[in-house]
């Protein structure tokens, strides 16, 4: 049994439109609501919330939706293509209404491109366990999880290069160059994977080996029912720490950290370069070991490195080394996290479970940048990294409750097997 690299590669076009979009949404939405509106930020943190809001409620919908729904293109194309094109109309209002300065039109072309991202991300995350058999499926959420670090590369070049480090910076180049990208991978992603084609050869693969499962009203067994929830919960928290500090981040470099225009963006690429190093490792790391030890030691570079950074108060060189070590145990965690949980699933309910996945990482979006603003706004920048260190102690205790979830390692016939791109 191996793993088609090639194949992998061209699913996970979608996930890095996606990274793509969230990346520039994270890094710039923050300071036009700063910079342009003047908000404050507890309310800028709720504003920032809404995404998560909205995929608190949209992301399992439309995960069971693509589930039940049967067209010529397949049951996930649908929703990527559509969702896709609504995003990239939408998102290039939000710097026109910026440079207008014209704050409800900048309010609807955001909640419009956030329920149009939201109508699709489960469906694109879906497409990967498909077509994957499970004890391969960490091996190609590496695969998934480096494209969706190259679409965050490009937003950061992006704005490390045209934000200036002086004057009122217009965004709409950077909009625009990120939603070309957006169509482009979404494009050689519906040309390249012929979805229909190869859900029917995965479910025909399940039936012939006996991993089909049981029906979606089977009951899941109590046991993985608690793992179930443990990792929901796991989730959930190192979630509530990492996105605190990406939310935040673009804010803290400039007004804490002394770091001027779009330089913050260079920091947050070594995270991410380090990430994309570390994505297909943290996969196969986990075919020897396991998962959940993987899990439990990136949550320990994450929650060891948070507490070091809050020592820093202002830019230092040491600070880019450990958003290296950052990116590393987020690697570790992203990788073999959902396959954890699509695990647990049965074969016709992934796009359901996928949902759930994002039900427990959107609900941490929602309350994080609220709680985290509020320690910002009361009691000023020194809190965020302390806050994030608290919050991935917790999610280590409740991922150490997790005992299922795991899959054995797949034997090759040769080292170079690891490499198969047919």
């Amino acid at each position: 049994m191996r793993l088609n690299y090639r194949r992998t590669f061209f699913i996970g076009l979608a996930f890095m439109s996606i990274s793509a979009f969230w990346q520039l949404y994270d890094s710039i939405i923050p300071l036009i609501l700063k910079n342009t509106f003047g908000v404050a930020h507890t309310p800028a943190g709720v504003i920032m919330a809404l995404d998560n809001v909205l995929a608190l409620f949209m992301l399992p919908l439309f995960g069971a939706l693509s589930d039940r729904v049967d067209t010529p293109i397949g049951r996930r194309m649908p929703f990527i293509l559509g969702g896709t094109a609504a995003a990239v109309v939408s998102m290039l209002i939000i710097p026109v209404a910026d440079n207008a300065a014209r704050f409800p039109l900048f309010m609807v072309a955001l909640l419009v491109a956030l329920v149009a991202m939201s109508t699709y991300r489960s469906p694109a995350v879906a497409l990967m366990p498909d077509v994957t058999p499970k004890p391969l499926r960490s091996q190609a959420n590496g695969i998934i999880n480096l494209m969706g670090a190259l679409g965050v590369i490009y937003s950061l070049g992006l704005i490390s290069a045209l934000v200036p480090a002086e004057g009122k910076p217009n965004y709409l180049p950077i909009f625009a160059f990120v939603a070309a990208f957006m169509v482009l991978a979404v494009v050689i992603l519906f040309f390249t994977v012929k979805e229909k084609k190869l859900a029917a050869a995965m479910r025909a693969y399940e039936e012939k080996v006996g991993e089909q499962g049981a029906s979606r009203a089977a009951e899941m067994d109590p046991a993985v029912k608690r793992s179930f929830y443990f990792i929901l919960a796991s989730i959930f928290l190192w979630f509530f720490a990492y996105n605190a500090v990406t939310t935040a981040f673009s804010k803290y470099a400039q007004d804490y950290l002394g770091i001027a225009g779009g330089g913050f963006a260079n920091s947050l690429m070594l995270a991410t370069g380090a990430a994309v190093v570390a994505f297909i490792p943290a996969g196969l790391i986990a075919a020897k070991i396991g998962r959940k030890r993987t899990i439990m030691a990136g949550i320990t570079i994450l929650g060891l490195c948070f507490f070091i950074a809050a020592f820093f108060k202002s830019f230092n060189p040491l600070l880019n080394i450990l958003l290296v070590l950052i990116g590393f145990g987020w690697a570790a965690i992203n990788v073999n996290s959902y396959p954890m949980v699509v695990e647990m699933a049965k074969g016709a309910d992934i796009g359901k479970y996928t949902g759930y996945y994002y039900t427990a990482s959107m609900s941490a979006q929602i309350l994080t940048p609220i709680l985290s603003g509020v320690f910002l706004d009361e009691l000023g920048y020194w809190t965020l990294f302390p806050y994030a260190t608290l919050f991935s102690i917790l999610a280590f205790i409740t991922m150490s409750q997790v005992r299922h979830g795991d899959s054995k390692a797949v034997a090759t016939g040769s080292k170079l097997e690891m490499l198969d791109v047919d």
